[in-house]
């Protein structure tokens, strides 16, 4: 090629080469119907633990005064006992589907590396931690009472009483999922913003009397506001997400 030649080829084009703009997209925040219908079945069912629990008043009834009377009271409310164990695991294996699902919802709409959704997801963790352990002697006591070659001691009956009168009522867990989803929603619009004040009474008032020395009080709000939270990700959600076109 001569001298003459080069001069006369165009110089390319760096329009056509690199991309003349530059584009960034912001995820869409996922669907929570499923998970959150998920929230909403756990919620209820901690409620039903939570009615269950106040059933099982052997341990506090005027009639039943030592452990002999407490646990021929406990021995006629195994229902109550049978509905405790089904609903608090109920709500404990949801649980997890939710902290995992909630945990993924805000993470597309928060800021990166923010703390809030792992915080959220721990405390419903929590939650389920205690669903779990709120029925752990359940099984042993119903199939105990009425075995003659495996009886129920007194002495033990006193002590699943006060068990499964406290600590299903340890929701205080959910109090601070509550409290990370309102900072998620109000701060950064990483949730309806409708469910962001519904989060930040009902989690502050949990998360409150869970740290408080009346913690059991925390078991009143604490399933609705996991029963709520679920409702608002699988009804509200959807109408929030943003439109594209």
């Amino acid at each position: 090629m001569t001298a003459i030649d080069a001069l006369a080829t165009p110089a390319p084009d760096p329009a056509a080469t690199t991309p003349s703009t530059t584009t960034t997209t912001r995820r869409t925040p996922r669907s929570g119907r499923l998970w959150g219908a998920s929230g909403a079945v756990a919620g209820l069912a901690g409620v039903v633990a939570i009615q269950s629990s106040l059933q099982v008043d052997a341990a506090y009834s005027e009639d039943a005064q030592g452990a002999e009377a407490i646990a021929d009271r406990l021995a006629d409310q195994v229902p109550q006992l049978v509905a405790l164990h089904v609903s608090s695991m109920v709500a404990c294996v949801l649980l997890l589907v939710v902290a995992a699902g909630l945990r993924r919802r805000l993470q597309d709409q928060a800021p990166a590396g923010s703390l809030l959704p792992d915080v959220a997801a721990g405390g419903l963790l929590l939650t389920a931690v205690v669903a779990l352990m709120g029925s752990a002697f359940t099984t042993e006591t119903i199939f105990a009472i009425g075995d003659e070659e495996w009886p129920l001691t007194t002495e033990f009956a006193a002590v699943v009483a006060h068990w499964v009168g406290t600590v299903p009522w340890l929701w205080m867990g959910a109090g601070v999922t509550g409290v990370a989803v309102a900072v998620a929603s109000l701060r950064h619009a990483a949730a309806p913003r409708w469910l962001g004040w519904v989060c930040a009474v009902l989690g502050g008032l949990t998360l409150v009397a869970g740290m408080s020395p009346m913690q059991y009080l925390a078991g009143m709000p604490g399933p609705v506001l996991v029963l709520l939270l679920g409702l608002g990700f699988a009804l509200g959600d959807r109408r929030d997400r943003p439109r594209h076109g």
